[in-house]
């Protein structure tokens, strides 16, 4: 060890490396050289005391913390001063770090536990100074214990992921929960110059405050991001969770993701030994099962898919974590044992993934090649993960592009070229990819019900296909089969391509008694096939599924909406092989899904987050569109899973957004003077139209309005702060920025503002009472029309009740029969004249669905119509925004007669199916209006009967 200090560093003031260390240190890290350069003395000095040869054991990590965060006076400081201390240690330490690193004088497992060990104290120093600052403000946190004792009330600050299990890495973000014991409020007093607030906002604060000491980046940087996204309900909820409230979450809502974050988690410090008993009697049953956890087998099976897909996504090679044979998948084999055999095996029940890996290998779960094979590679993947990290302090698992680099770290890690190292890289990540693809796998094999199906020669089965191929197929088939994209395939991607061939022949060859189907479908096949060959995992997806496949030809013959869709995103046909569309997922399920793909995005990372929820769209709404042609879902169960998507989406992207502007600006101050948080965030969207109604479609837009209860001239509580004003209207356009920006996997959803007020002259986002004061003094009758279709999706809970009271309010105004009448009628006259068929479409017996005289559009402005009329008499009128529910109401308080509401109903569903398939069909609404004369005649005369005249009269 002494061979590399210049000399004994007891005999020197300063430590003075020799020109070799600096050498290393300079090709190892750009950014840990340029801190010892630009901090020489204090570099310097810091390594006279700790030298490079020596570990730190906790108490001198503690005792530096303290250091660090004194005055000259030896008092704490300021926050501004806290925070500069914290971040030029955390500098010093990496300089430390890296450079033992690229000596190899440390050894991983002391390099990770020393990166944890001052993650932990850090964050314990951040809870005790936040906390401290809180009590004179508003007294301690108490409870009333089950004894009816008051007690106080403590935080526990979970450590999940890496951290948890003492594994940070040099760039490690900090996966946190906050967990509190109970409900209850502080002993504030304001004679002592306190005031009470409930535990909820003090351990939210409490949240607060420790993230902003560390994550805050400033002039000195940061000191850890802090991630707390795999909290219970994710991004957008409270900071802090109490016991019960947990305890209920896992029983309800704990999903086997969850489950693996909560294996690797950890207290970090003390707490009241009660507590941490409390605790851990609610985490350890969520996590480990006491029999062989066969329940596990499905979830895990799931996960993987999500992982393979992934890779077949990114195609991203450079990811040495999320790319395939990648740490991931090292951790994912890992854990998913613990989960399965952990409830049975004590042993198992570790965080750490070596130690882990060691204990089935001792169990005999793994042989003991394989446990060499994954331990070496995770040793080697976490060292170049370290390489990787140290060039620019970046949280990034990306091989270097540039060439410097890539040499650079190739002599760092001991390679004599970037070639041996991508050599070595390869043959690791091969030996993890073996057992992770043995991992809960579970081959389909084709249905046997029969034998004529499957003839054994492959030769025979292309000769029976022939037999049901027209002309045109066979011979676009031989071309597809002659064409140079095959030819130029790589090996790999013809045997794949070679292996599926017989699955796809089987899965046509299975509807040979609907020849049509299978004819129709083989084109359109061929352009999926034509996408995929490339990107040739998909044609695994295709031989592993047989008898998913088998389906996927009525739909391709269904649907050129659904096959040019597969074809721009092959990335979807996972989503189908899975056969997903068989469940359709309700809200909470979606919001699930979703939120376990968005915790893979890092914070900052935009583009990645558009994709996340682009993708995410598109997997839901095919999977829908599935169930719609296979499985011939009710019109109403299709329009209510493309509705909650488009929700679930809308709250994932408000979290993500308001998330971004709060690290940017600070949390903005409510309309009742405090800040606002994460679950009450002070801003709503609010849903019109087709959103609102629970109505949308395959291609509908999104109909929004912005809404927000924030103190407009308050300014945000960062260091640099905006009023509250800009904070809600640049929350709004990055909102429209998430949702609206054009990609390669096209965009979330169109979307259309013209419904706010004062309509494209007016703000992107207004206050309730400015809303308010709109609907009431200045709102033409067609806006109130629109506000019958309108319905908060998501936000905050205060602000979403305020649009609740208003659109009540002002939809129960007084207003005569004959004036909406005549509002409506003229309204609707205007629409058909812009928007219905012309004059010579007419002629030639043609009838637009949506927009012409006894469309769809007369039957929602009845509705309208409706609930403007007579919602003054009958309030319960306004409880609904959807014209099914609309005209239940109506028939249930005798307003019309029932008859008249059940023919309007089912003239609407019919009309709405007919829209949807045209939808899928690539149609337009455009129809023979012979096929339609018994339905538009029905709604023409309801309309003549319930408002006196034609749509179609004159002014």
């Amino acid at each position: 060890m002494s061979s590399f200090m210049s000399s004994s560093p007891s005999n020197n003031l300063a430590y003075q490396p020799t020109s070799e260390q600096l050498e290393v240190l300079r090709t190892a890290s750009e950014f840990a050289y340029q801190v010892w350069e630009n901090r020489m003395i204090s570099c310097q000095t810091f390594l006279r005391s700790y030298p490079l040869d020596q570990t730190l054991t906790r108490q001198q990590i503690d005792d530096l913390i303290q250091d660090y965060t004194l005055d000259e006076n030896y008092q704490l400081a300021i926050e501004t001063k806290v925070m500069s201390g914290l971040r030029h240690l955390r500098m010093l330490l990496m300089m430390r770090w890296i450079w033992q690193d690229a000596l190899g004088v440390i050894e991983l497992e002391q390099l990770t536990d020393e990166l944890s060990e001052f993650a932990d104290g850090c964050i314990l120093f951040a809870k005790d100074y936040t906390y401290q600052q809180l009590i004179t403000r508003y007294g301690q946190p108490t409870f009333i214990d089950d004894k009816g004792i008051k007690q106080i009330d403590d935080m526990a600050i979970m450590a999940m992921g890496k951290l948890g299990a003492h594994e940070l890495n040099l760039s490690s973000d900090i996966d946190l929960i906050f967990v509190h014991q109970a409900r209850g409020e502080t002993d504030g007093d304001k004679s002592k110059g306190t005031r009470s607030i409930d535990n909820k906002r003090f351990m939210a604060r409490l949240g607060q405050g420790i993230i902003k000491l560390l994550d805050n980046s400033t002039a000195d940087g940061f000191v850890f991001r802090v991630d707390m996204r795999l909290r219970p309900w994710g991004d957008g909820s409270d900071l802090a969770i109490h016991l019960s409230a947990l305890q209920k979450y896992f029983a309800k809502h704990g999903r086997a993701w969850e489950r693996f974050a909560w294996l690797k988690a950890r207290v970090v410090g003390q707490i009241d030994p009660t507590f941490y008993d409390n605790l851990q009697a609610l985490i350890k049953p969520f996590v480990f099962r006491y029999y062989v956890d066969y329940s596990a087998f499905s979830a895990l099976r799931e996960m993987k898919s999500l992982i393979q897909n992934q890779v077949a996504q990114r195609e991203d090679l450079d990811n040495i974590k999320l790319g395939a044979g990648g740490i991931r998948d090292i951790e994912f084999i890992v854990q998913a044992f613990q989960l399965i055999y952990g409830g049975r095996h004590p042993q198992l029940q570790v965080k750490a993934c070596l130690q882990a890996m060691q204990a089935l290998y001792e169990l005999t779960y793994i042989d003991r090649s394989t446990y060499e094979q994954l331990q070496a590679a995770y040793r080697f993947l976490r060292r170049l993960e370290h390489g990787i990290q140290a060039i620019n302090d970046q949280q990034t698992q990306r091989l270097p592009h540039d060439e410097q680099w890539q040499r650079n770290l190739a002599i760092t890690l001991g390679f004599t070229d970037w070639a041996a190292l991508l050599d070595t890289l390869n043959q690791h990540r091969h030996n993890v990819s073996v057992p992770f693809e043995r991992m809960v796998t579970e081959r389909q094999v084709p249905d046997q019900e029969d034998a004529t199906l499957e003839p054994a020669d492959i030769d025979e089965q292309i000769n029976q296909l022939d037999q049901i191929l027209t002309e045109d197929n066979r011979g676009q088939l031989q071309r597809f089969w002659d064409s140079k994209m095959v030819a130029n395939l790589s090996d790999e991607a013809k045997s794949r391509l070679d292996e599926a061939y017989p699955v796809i022949i089987y899965a046509l060859l299975a509807h040979q008694e609907q020849q049509q189907l299978a004819n129709t479908a083989l084109p359109r096949l061929i352009n999926l096939l034509e996408a995929i060959c490339r990107r040739s995992i998909y044609l695994v997806m295709i031989a592993e599924n047989p008898n998913a496949t088998v389906e996927l030809i009525p739909m391709l013959s269904a649907s050129p909406w659904i096959a040019n869709e597969l074809a721009r995103y092959p990335v979807l046909l996972d989503t189908f092989l899975q056969q997903h569309y068989r469940h359709l997922p309700d809200k909470l399920e979606l919001r699930d899904i979703l939120r376990q793909q968005l915790l893979r995005v890092e914070p900052g990372d935009e583009e990645e987050l558009l994709s996340v929820l682009r993708l995410f769209k598109k997997n839901q709404v095919l999977a829908v569109a599935a169930s719609d042609v296979l499985a011939e879902r009710p019109i109403m169960k299709v329009s209510d899973s493309l509705t909650y998507i488009a929700a679930v989406v809308l709250e994932a992207a408000l979290e993500r957004a308001f998330a971004e502007l709060v690290k940017r600006y600070g949390y903005p101050i409510g309309q009742d003077g405090d800040p606002v948080t994460e679950a009450d965030c002070g801003f709503a969207i609010i849903g019109y139209g087709k959103l609102g109604g629970l109505e949308l479609s395959y291609s509908s837009d999104l109909d929004l309005v912005f809404l927000h209860k924030i103190k407009e001239r308050g300014m945000t509580t960062g260091e640099t702060s905006v009023s509250g004003m800009k904070f809600a209207a640049r929350l709004a356009q990055k909102l429209m920025t998430y949702l609206n920006t054009q990609t390669r996997d096209g965009r979330a959803y169109e979307i259309d503002m013209r419904l706010r007020p004062s309509g494209n002259a007016g703000m992107m986002v207004v206050s309730c009472n400015a809303f308010e004061t709109y609907q009431r003094e200045k709102a033409w009758s067609w806006e109130h029309q629109a506000l019958v279709r309108a319905r908060a999706i998501c936000g905050d809970r205060r602000v979403t009740a305020r649009f609740c009271d208003i659109r009540r309010t002002v939809l129960a105004l007084p207003r005569t029969l004959e004036q909406v009448r005549t509002e409506v009628t003229s309204m609707r006259i205007k629409m058909q004249r812009h928007l219905g068929t012309s004059q010579w479409q007419q002629r030639e017996g043609k009838f637009h669905l949506k927009q012409d005289a006894g469309g769809i559009v007369d039957i929602e402005f009845l509705a309208q119509f409706a609930v403007l009329a007579y919602s003054h008499e009958y309030p319960s009128l306004t409880k609904w925004s959807d014209n099914v529910r609309i005209f239940e109401e109506v028939a249930l308080l005798g307003i019309w007669e029932e008859q008249v509401c059940q023919d309007l109903t089912d003239a609407y569903l019919r009309i709405r199916a007919a829209t949807h398939q045209l939808a899928l069909s690539e149609q337009s609404l455009l129809v023979d209006e012979a096929l339609w004369l018994e339905t538009r005649t029905l709604v023409q005369n309801q309309w003549q009967h319930l408002m006196g005249v034609e749509p179609s009269e004159k002014e």
